[in-house]
């Protein structure tokens, strides 16, 4: 009897019947007779199901397809409802609706904040502690206060190379008005070629898996390849349609208890629609698979930096029935540029395939004290620097730093430079010693 519990399917189904209650009530288009509450509780445990499925789907995949490819399926399924969510507000505003251009913005901004602020460092982070259990071969300990290190799968360098060209793109988003036709054009572009260059891989020599993927990879193709699409596909369904309502429910939560819903639109719905994506990275870490944790946490920024932007013009236009430029106000423009240079400053963090404790600490400290203070000027409690000045003092603070750590590392970067080539050019790169 508990050889039969232990069996990796008894795991999916467990995974699987967690998630009916939030399919009974989607199906029965009954989510207005819950509360705000139930409807956290229900659709929460559904998007926790569901991270599993899709982690389990993704690594089962990397037997057939390059592991690049499956961690970019995996991170847009994982971050498919912060496109939800924005493609929401871009459409009100296409509508006409005053004031949803800038919270498409702002939700876009603070989810892309969220990521490398929370997401990267944390993992790193929860990654060095692990690493003490489980022995991963990704985190170096050193000696000296806080000088662990995350060691980063050098195959990101195509990641890293599109992801400073968005970066770089970013910064003119804001002098056009708004995102128009260019910026369309160019980021989803970033994206595509991306997705062309790592999907001409081959897949790598098999990983040792466990549990469920194990199971599966040892499955006949016939069997396999199904099982993937479909784990795929239902997860992919239960993000798509729990992470809304969940993140809504937080909303109203927090605006119950006095939080204002501006505050909550830029920072508690995206950071509900990251949590597929970051429990995802966390149960990655948790197998000691620290690499492909952050191969899909850039994976997701890549995406969201380049796709999500440049489909929100796409849906704005589509909304108001011709093409137009979605404008948004001067502070939206300082969020862009802050999340623009976080981005920066989280380049020359991996440009040498490494983020250290202190780093990860940077990351974090940065963000949730610019998220802090901003959140004391919306109450009134802080009111000797406003919105716009304190988004530009750490875009420069950003920038400053991540200026210094580049100028000490322009090997690394002609490293990266390097190794993106031959990626792109599917060459065998030239080996170097670290």
């Amino acid at each position: 009897m508990n050889d039969r519990l232990r069996h990796p399917l008894v795991a999916v189904v467990v995974t699987v019947i967690a998630t009916l209650p939030w399919v009974f009530v989607y199906l029965m288009n009954s989510t207005e007779a819950l509360g705000h509450v139930q409807t956290v509780a229900i659709s929460g445990l559904s998007v926790l199901g569901a991270s599993f499925l899709l982690a389990w789907g993704a690594e089962t995949a990397e037997k057939d397809v390059p592991r690049a490819f499956a961690i970019a399926v995996l991170a847009i399924l994982a971050v498919a409802p912060e496109y939800a969510v924005d493609a929401l507000y871009a459409w009100n505003a296409g509508q006409g609706v005053v004031g949803d251009a800038d919270l498409a913005v702002a939700n876009m901004t603070g989810a892309n904040r969220i990521l490398i602020g929370l997401g990267w460092s944390g993992i790193a982070l929860f990654s060095i502690y692990r690493a003490k259990a489980s022995g991963d071969v990704a985190v170096e300990h050193n000696d000296g206060f806080l000088t662990d290190t995350v060691l980063l799968d050098r195959s990101i360098a195509t990641e890293v190379c599109f992801l400073a060209l968005a970066t770089l793109w970013a910064f003119f988003v804001p002098l056009n008005g708004g995102i128009d036709i260019l910026d369309m054009l160019i980021l989803v572009g970033l994206y595509v070629a991306y997705i062309g260059i790592v999907i001409r891989g081959d897949p790598e020599e098999e990983e040792v898996h466990v549990g469920v993927p194990a199971y599966l990879q040892k499955t006949p193709a016939s069997v396999r390849i199904p099982s993937v699409l479909l784990l795929f596909g239902y997860s992919g369904f239960l993000i798509f349609t729990a992470v809304e309502p969940f993140a809504h429910g937080l909303e109203d939560i927090g605006v119950q208890y006095g939080i204002p819903e501006f505050f909550m639109i830029q920072w508690i719905a995206p950071l509900a629609s990251e949590s597929p994506e970051l429990i995802v990275t966390a149960y990655l870490v948790n197998k000691a698979r620290t690499t492909a944790a952050f191969n899909a946490l850039i994976s997701s920024k890549l995406n969201q930096w380049t796709l999500l932007i440049g489909t929100l013009g796409i849906v704005f236009s589509i909304s108001q029935g011709a093409y137009g430029v979605l404008e948004f106000n001067s502070t939206q423009a300082a969020e862009i540029w802050i999340t623009a240079a976080q981005s920066f400053f989280a380049l020359a963090v991996l440009i040498n395939f490494r983020i250290s404790m202190r780093e990860a600490v940077t990351l974090l400290v940065l963000f949730v004290s610019q998220v802090g203070i901003e959140y004391l000027h919306i109450r009134g409690t802080i009111e000797f620097i406003s919105t716009y000045d304190l988004l530009i003092v750490y875009t420069v603070i950003y920038m400053l730093i991540g200026g210094a750590m580049f100028v000490t590392r322009m090997d690394d970067v002609r490293t990266v430079g390097r190794l993106a080539r031959a990626n792109a050019l599917n060459e065998q790169p030239v080996a170097e010693s670290d």
